[in-house]
């Protein structure tokens, strides 16, 4: 019987570029793989940065991805494969190259301009935060997911992280939390929120931009704009179905359990099902999440109140 094998095949242009004399596009072209960044995809996006910086005729430069993400980051496979097989330095001259492309983005003496319509992650978000403008969609998704790979927040982070509000950037540091569009423009991360249905039309309008005045280019992406509204309804409405699970005892009587050993019995000696951490399975933990299957259970209603002004606490 003959083996069939289906090979993933990189597009032989992992960068694309387009638009007029006035204003230029780089495109990553990775789809498949979420425009992770390689060794080939960086030197060219700092090749073609580099040279339309240099053009006078160029007045502003658009990022953008191609498919269901902008660009999920560094592609770690490739750099761990490389280093394993070969030599840890080849990693460090790619890693040099993505820091000096991110500077050069941070430094960039012409409005750029980030499209982000789905996933930017890792090395992505070092490309596309220090941009001029971070425009985002309901469909972008913002992590820096290090930290699961033994790795530090980095490609810059340290400088973009802590200057959002409060603890916020320590807090998506840490733990590598994802924010949806709303949520990044919310905290800061993201300068402008348009619909993805309105993209298109946006992107048509910069490329006929013949000014690099940063105000005229704000003035023209505002016309294309939302104002979002941060649900605010989201953690009680996942409170309550947590609650009425382990009170429902869905899963475990452990609460049941606990108050017996501690507020009833005071034998301070609960007998908890499962007996270890290890037990629970990712199953028992989503199915506290979702909608309880009974007649007597309704999903939590809360009353429509208008939402009051974003009050944030800095620290000094």
């Amino acid at each position: 019987m003959a083996l069939s094998l289906n090979f993933y095949r990189e597009p032989i242009n992992q960068i694309l570029t387009a638009g007029n004399s006035s204003v230029k596009l780089v495109i990553l072209n990775r789809p498949r793989k979420l425009n992770s960044l390689n060794h080939e995809m960086v030197s060219q996006i700092l090749k073609n940065l580099k040279v339309y910086e240099s053009d006078s005729s160029v007045k502003l430069v658009i990022l953008k991805g191609n498919g269901k993400g902008f660009c999920a980051g560094g592609d770690v496979i490739s750099v761990v494969s490389s280093s394993l097989t070969g030599h840890w330095t080849y990693p460090v001259k790619f890693y040099e190259k993505q820091l000096i492309l991110d500077h050069l983005a941070a430094t960039y003496k012409k409005p750029l301009v980030c499209l982000i319509n789905g996933v930017v992650m890792g090395g992505g978000a070092g490309l596309s935060m220090n941009s001029t403008f971070r425009i985002v969609t309901e469909k972008a998704v913002f992590a820096m997911p290090e930290a699961s790979l033994g790795f530090f927040v980095d490609v810059g982070a340290s400088y973009f992280l802590s200057r959002l509000p409060g603890y916020f950037g320590e807090f998506l540091g840490l733990t590598g939390a994802r924010l949806d569009g709303i949520e990044m423009t919310a905290c800061g991360l993201a300068t402008h929120f348009v619909h993805s249905t309105k993209l298109n039309a946006l992107e048509d309008a910069l490329q006929a931009i013949t000014s690099s005045n940063v105000l005229t280019i704000a003035a023209l992406i505002k016309t294309f704009t939302e104002k979002p509204t941060v649900r605010r309804d989201s953690p009680f409405k996942r409170d309550y179905n947590i609650a009425s699970h382990i009170l429902k005892r869905t899963l475990s009587n452990d609460f049941y359990e606990g108050s017996r050993a501690k507020l009833f019995e005071k034998d301070n000696k609960p007998k908890w099902e499962p007996s270890k951490v290890e037990l629970v399975s990712e199953e028992m933990v989503d199915q506290h999440f979702r909608n309880i299957n009974d007649d007597e259970w309704e999903p939590l209603q809360l009353p429509q109140r208008s939402d009051p002004p974003i009050i944030i606490t800095c620290r000094l």
